[in-house]
């Protein structure tokens, strides 16, 4: 009976939150990386040099940075339905006005109020689900939620590039129209989470009573399990070395998502390709990365194993960078980005589902900001420095090297913390091992 009463529970809660996150997942990483399309035609109007681009595009995480904590205790106190709208509504608004940067300074100070706007709402959404799945199902729900992000590379590239074609139409150029008109959605869904999100399990009147019971029992026994190895409070999600940890195993992550979400168009267009064929071919990795993540991410849920799922992509996403920085076919480079990708989007799932085993309640709150925080500053790393580097050498490749060497060291990272044997199993899931 217990039985019945959580498959129609999950697949209940999964039909209703599962794709509507990703939707507002899909719409937020195009707002964040549609730089990359934009500076194909940009960077000549305004002048901009690689490294004026790669720093603008990564000086977005430093008001990520700055402003992610905060954001998330917010929405621990004020609920994710109120906090989510507002994310989405600035962050939406702030988008569009990429459309009337003038020059350098203005470019940057968009970018870095475009990442303070959009802080809260990765770990927020990380932090939701935490709320209203157990921790056995939690790697493969976030997953699908993660998945937005390649699909919305895949949907997104061929998208901004036709965008792009309506240069000249009532007189703006075509990175202005795409700004613009990509950012509308954001502002829309700010008002629809407004009256859709439902906080906690307790007020979700679209369950049954039963489901409803079952589900608030469920969460409150595992919150209690997590009380006995860890408190609550703000400190702990702070001062815990594993949130610590997790942070720098995330930062080479993050540097290698962002690398490919910022330069892989001007990779691939460094080859002779149009804006429209380079929007095709850069939406061929992301979508083999969706059904890798997936299959990944439940295969990790089924052995309750997280380290060496973390490790192996990481691994992996290393060798496609540094193969891609040899390449100079379309076959190989698309090849080489199309592993990149796979083993960067398989790695996240995994990672994600750590912190929530050893951390709840506030600390959970704060503790998943910290390590989105820290680990996202590698997405300022990684770009800036390919900018850096394509400006004193001419090629991509050193750039692309080095990221890779920050995709070995958070593998290595992943290892360590394993073999260390800190990250103490929850009442409902061994950790990694």
């Amino acid at each position: 009976m217990e039985r019945d009463i959580e498959k129609r529970t999950l697949r209940k809660i999964t039909w209703r939150i599962v794709p509507f996150i990703m939707l507002l997942y899909f719409i937020a990483y195009i707002d964040r990386v549609n730089i990359g399309f934009a500076s194909l035609t940009m960077k000549d109007d305004l002048g901009f040099t690689a490294s004026i681009l790669g720093f603008g595009a990564g000086i977005f995480f430093w008001g990520y940075f700055l402003f992610e904590v905060p954001s998330n205790i917010a929405l621990h106190k004020v609920g994710a339905r109120l906090w989510i709208a507002r994310v989405m509504l600035t962050w939406g608004l702030i988008s569009g006005a990429m459309a009337f940067v003038q020059g350098t300074t203005s470019f940057y100070v968009i970018r870095f109020l475009l990442g303070a706007a959009e802080a809260g709402f990765f770990p927020g959404i990380i932090l939701y689900l935490s709320y209203w799945f157990p921790a056995k199902h939690r790697a493969g729900v976030t997953a699908f939620f993660m998945a937005a992000a390649p699909i919305s590379t895949a949907l997104g590239s061929p998208l901004s590039a036709a965008l792009l074609e309506m240069h000249g139409f009532w007189g703006l150029a075509g990175w202005k129209w795409m700004f613009l008109l990509e950012a509308i959605p954001a502002v829309v869904l700010g008002v629809v989470v407004f009256f859709y999100m439902t906080d906690r399990p307790q007020q979700a009147r679209w369950l049954q009573d039963d489901e409803r019971e079952w589900l608030v029992k469920v969460m409150e026994e595992e919150n209690a399990g997590k009380a006995k190895h860890s408190g609550h409070s703000i400190l702990r999600g702070l001062a815990d070395f594993r949130v610590i940890a997790l942070s720098l195993i995330y930062f080479g992550t993050s540097a290698g998502l962002y690398t490919l979400g910022i330069w892989a168009p001007q990779i691939i267009k460094q080859l002779g390709m149009s804006s429209m064929t380079v929007g095709v071919l850069n939406a061929i990795p992301p979508l083999v990365s969706v059904v890798a993540m997936v299959i990944w991410s439940r295969h990790s849920d089924r052995t309750r194993e997280r380290t060496w799922h973390v490790v192996l992509p990481c691994l992996a996403a290393a060798v496609g960078l540094v193969i891609a920085g040899n390449s100079n076919g379309v076959i190989g480079l698309i090849a080489a980005l199309t592993l990149v990708n796979v083993g960067i989007s398989c790695a996240k799932p995994p990672l994600w589902s750590m912190p929530t085993m050893f951390l709840s309640g506030a600390a959970a709150a704060t503790g998943i900001a910290t390590i989105n925080s820290i680990g996202n500053l590698g997405g300022f790393v990684g770009p800036a420095m390919i900018g850096w580097v394509k400006d004193k050498t001419g090629s991509f490749s050193g750039g692309l090297y080095f990221v890779a060497g920050l995709l070995v060291l958070s593998a290595t990272l992943a290892l360590i913390l394993s073999l260390a044997q800190k990250v103490k199993p929850s009442t409902n899931e061994v950790a990694a091992h």
